[in-house]
């Protein structure tokens, strides 16, 4: 027969600190604290089988639960010697959720169950003390009517004010007995007036109500989400622990805390945490009493007495039991606590939840304690968690009115005033102010305009959106996908949520990292990379295989990049190069012109500007491999489309301004994504390229002949579905390079690949090769053409499809292994079948995901390559990815 439901208590415990799966943190952490001799109340739990049976026999337990139940409560009365439901001698439990990850505060608790009108007279005859008796009777049908009977909190919540106010006190604890008694009554009748039923009075029918609140609670609202934005899934389920109580309000020899035994934010190691004298755990963490703090270690004039000097041999003991619990855990963790007339009992332990700066120090720390090896230190950084660390935010303590909320498109905090065009921000930027840009949604034309903001708010767009992407690149904060504002241009304003209206000059703050849009400025607080910091990468650096580039297209971004430990460039958009001011008037003269010579008349024009933007590159990168990705987008990209914009150009270049309208709309695309652009622009003008590739080698020979470099420039063409496209535009690149070569009368070795990013190359990957000597993934055009799929607009549904489990992630943010993966893999192999050297690389923003990253180690990439400050996540997760193979 199953078994579903586990003893612990005095010294013994059927369960394990290693069956989080079947006992959910909690429980596991319970038994595991009660082997190693550990003061834990005595109870039992149900297992995450009986949550998943639960759901799926609606909401139906299993056969022979209530039976097993039956017999560990009985051993429990036995061992504390009480009896559940007894009127002279009565045992009280808590019933608490515990799934296998740590979700703090989004499901249930219950304590004090038990408690009627006839087992109170029992807590009195044991404890002696009325007072105590009433006060846990009434906080019972407070959590047992909001939990269970799914009663509106603040109905009851208000009564107790009510009583408060009427006996002119501010403090719960100032009630007497005879007030709580009465309160327990007044509560009864609302909960009957509210609900048409009475407040249960037998133990049974409370327990068994606890326990499927419990269970129910895993699908409440807030659970939901928190397991969305944790990746945790939905059939892992919780477990349910019930469990003797054991009292912090009994009097002033009792208590209750919550502690970490290292600081959560620092990471510093001190005892980090807080108690109350009198009071039951949910007073220290609800915030109705001010805690006091468990020891002097930070002690502040003013500051409350600690448990230190008011409890101090509990506070020894608490002190021990921390030292005991890192040694065996080998982790930083999060206590609860509780004291009855003076006697200590472990409540919780678990993993402590930490900042990306503590984790770093606690990590680095216990290898220098000799805790753990630099493997488990590795381990112990979620790569994410980098992001927090490489970016400002804001400070924690500081007020803020969040106004609207979006997609976290690039971490770090911002505050500045509102504009509406990159030329606005740009031009602020000039005289020193501080901006934030907010657009419907931004276009490479906007490039000046975000590089000058402190911030990018868009109304549209997702994750991977030009202004998402673009932001990361840049280091950053966006937040793009905010539908909850509505962007007026004409009048220069944009209206919030709650209706607001923020004008031009009106300053917001902005938190990338959770998506947040807030009125006013809030301050901020700039990331410190600690030496802790630079140890850690030394290590992943020395396990890791996988190569880390960078996405950059500036001499600043690289060197940014650089400076995070990038091993090159992965992908250089050369578009970028062409928004700026005095460029874009040389391109928009390419495009305008009627016939090829017009054309290398400009692109004369724009080639010593690429040269340059070239040797600064090279010169940040010296010695390391640089790929560059010759002209992308359509050309309609770079011309204006309003009346008033085509009126100035129209004035600038002297060419009418119906020619400049006709010219415009004959280079409208109904989907341009798909249209004239990446090589198929190259095959009509081969010209563009051709000046493109004389810029790259002129940069590389010069920097080779007269500073001594050693640089292998890598050219990519994108966008190439047909091989026959690959070998006319592969030619035109060998003879102008190769004529280059000669002129400079150097030897330069050059590579010659493609970005595969449409399903026709992946699949044709093998005859590709025969043209290319690397290929680099570009997931995010791969992955819309694969789902096809705008990732401009498929922000609209994509996060109903992530809550539905219709995608498990958003496939612009994580590499959809399973498809577009599948792609990646084939095109890998297919490609080095034919050329076995050949050199294999991602650029997409999937290259800076830790799980996607880890993915492209398995296929057997050599390098991936993401935005300047995704570099240490990437480091962080090839190096994981080299340890979990074990």
């Amino acid at each position: 027969m199953a078994k579903f439901v586990y003893f612990f208590g005095d010294g013994e415990a059927e369960g394990r600190g290693d069956m989080k799966n079947l006992l959910g943190g909690k429980g596991a952490n319970l038994a595991e604290m009660t082997s190693i001799g550990l003061p834990v109340p005595a109870g039992f739990t149900i297992s995450t089988e009986v949550c998943t049976e639960f759901y799926k026999n609606d909401r139906n337990y299993p056969a022979g639960l209530e039976e097993e139940v039956n017999q560990h409560l009985a051993k429990v009365e036995q061992l504390m010697d009480k009896k559940f439901g007894d009127s002279q001698n009565p045992l009280l439990v808590s019933v608490r959720s515990g799934a296998r990850a740590s979700m703090p505060g989004m499901m249930d608790t219950v304590l004090n169950l038990g408690l009627n009108d006839d087992t109170v007279q029992g807590v009195i005859a044991q404890s002696g003390d009325p007072r105590f008796a009433y006060d846990s009777y009434r906080r019972f049908i407070q959590m047992y009517s909001n939990v269970v009977l799914d009663l509106d909190g603040d109905i009851l919540e208000h009564i107790l004010e009510q009583m408060k106010h009427n006996r002119g006190v501010t403090e719960d604890t100032a009630l007497t007995a005879e007030d709580l008694k009465e309160l327990v009554g007044l509560f009864r009748t609302k909960v009957k007036e509210e609900l048409g039923r009475d407040f249960p009075m037998d133990p049974k029918e409370q327990l068994w109500g606890a326990i499927g609140a419990v269970f129910s609670s895993w699908m409440n609202a807030r659970a939901i989400t928190y397991r969305r934005l944790n990746n945790i899934p939905a059939e892992w389920g919780t477990a349910v622990n019930v469990q003797s109580m054991v009292f912090g309000n009994m009097g002033d020899d009792c208590a209750t805390g919550v502690a970490f035994t290292r600081d959560p934010s620092t990471g510093e190691d001190y005892f980090y945490g807080e108690y109350l004298v009198n009071a039951q755990g949910e007073d220290v963490v609800a915030g109705t009493r001010t805690p006091q703090p468990i020891n002097k270690a930070k002690y502040k004039p003013g500051d409350l007495p600690a448990m230190e000097d008011v409890l101090p041999d509990c506070y020894e003991q608490l002190a021990k039991i921390r030292e005991i619990l890192e040694k065996h855990y080998k982790d930083m963790q999060d206590i609860e606590f509780t004291i009855e007339k003076h006697k200590l009992y472990m409540l919780q332990t678990r993993n402590g939840k930490r900042t990306s700066r503590a984790a770093v120090k606690i990590a680095v720390d216990m290898v220098s304690e000799g805790l753990i090896s630099q493997k488990d230190a590795i381990m112990r950084v979620a790569p994410e968690q980098l992001d927090q660390l490489l970016h400002p935010s804001l400070d924690p303590d500081a007020p803020k009115k969040v106004v609207a909320k979006g997609l976290p498109a690039s971490p770090g905090a911002a505050s500045g005033q509102v504009v509406f065009s990159a030329d606005a921000a740009e031009e602020a930027a000039k005289i020193g102010l501080k901006v934030i840009l907010v657009r419907v949604e931004t276009s490479p034309e906007d490039i000046h305009g975000m590089h000058a903001a402190q911030g990018i708010l868009t109304a549209r767009g997702g994750m991977t959106s030009h202004a998402a992407v673009v932001a990361r690149g840049m280091g950053k904060c966006c937040v793009a996908g905010c539908g909850e504002i509505k962007v007026d241009y004409a009048n220069e304003q944009f209206t919030a949520r709650d209706g607001k209206v923020f004008k031009k000059g009106d300053v917001i703050t902005l938190d990338g990292s959770t998506g947040e849009v807030m009125q006013g400025e809030v301050p901020t607080v700039q990331p410190e990379l600690s030496g802790e910091f630079g140890l850690l990468m030394e290590w992943v650096d020395g396990i890791r295989r996988l190569r880390v580039r960078t996405n950059a297209d500036t001499p600043h971004d690289s060197q940014v990049a650089r400076d995070f430990g990038a091993e090159g460039i992965g992908l250089c958009r050369t578009e970028h190069m062409f928004f700026e001011g005095d460029r874009i008037m040389a391109v928009r003269e390419m495009i305008l012109s009627a016939d090829v010579e017009g054309r290398k008349r400009a692109l004369a024009k724009i080639l010593p500007m690429q040269k340059s933007d070239f040797l600064g590159l090279f010169r940040v990168m010296k010695g390391l491999p640089v790929t560059i990705r010759l002209l992308d987008p359509p050309l309609h990209e770079f011309l204006p489309h309003t009346d008033k914009e085509i009126e100035a150009l129209s004035e600038d270049i002297h060419v009418p301004a119906q020619t400049l309208k006709a010219k415009v709309e004959s280079l409208h695309e109904f989907n341009p994504m798909l249209g004239h652009r990446g090589c198929r622009l190259a095959i009509t003008f081969p010209e563009i390229y051709d000046m493109q590739v004389q810029a790259i080698m002129e940069a590389a020979c010069e920097l080779i002949k007269d500073e001594g470099y050693d640089i292998v420039p890598e050219i990519m063409i994108p966008l190439v579905g047909e091989v026959k496209e690959l070998a006319i535009l592969r030619a035109n690149a060998i003879r102008v390079a190769d004529e280059v070569i000669a002129r400079y009368g150097v030897k330069v070795t050059y590579l010659i690949g493609t970005m595969i990013e449409l399903p026709r190359a992946a699949l044709t990957a093998d005859v590709i090769a025969e043209e290319a000597e690397f290929f680099s993934f570009g997931t995010n055009d791969l992955t819309q053409t694969t789902y096809g799929l705008s990732r401009d607009d498929a922000g609209k549904f994509l996060p109903l499809y992530v809550e539905q489990d219709i995608y498990p992630n958003d496939p612009f943010v994580s590499i959809d292994q399973a498809g577009v993966g599948q792609l990646v893999k084939m095109g890998c192999e297919l490609g080095r079948k034919t050329r076995p050297d050949i050199k294999l690389g991602i650029c997409g923003e999937h290259g800076g995901e830790a799980s996607s990253v880890k993915f492209c180690h398995r296929i057997g990439l050599d390098y991936v390559s993401c935005s300047p400050f995704r570099v240490p996540i990437a480091r962080l997760a090839a190096a994981q990815a080299v340890l979990e193979e074990g």
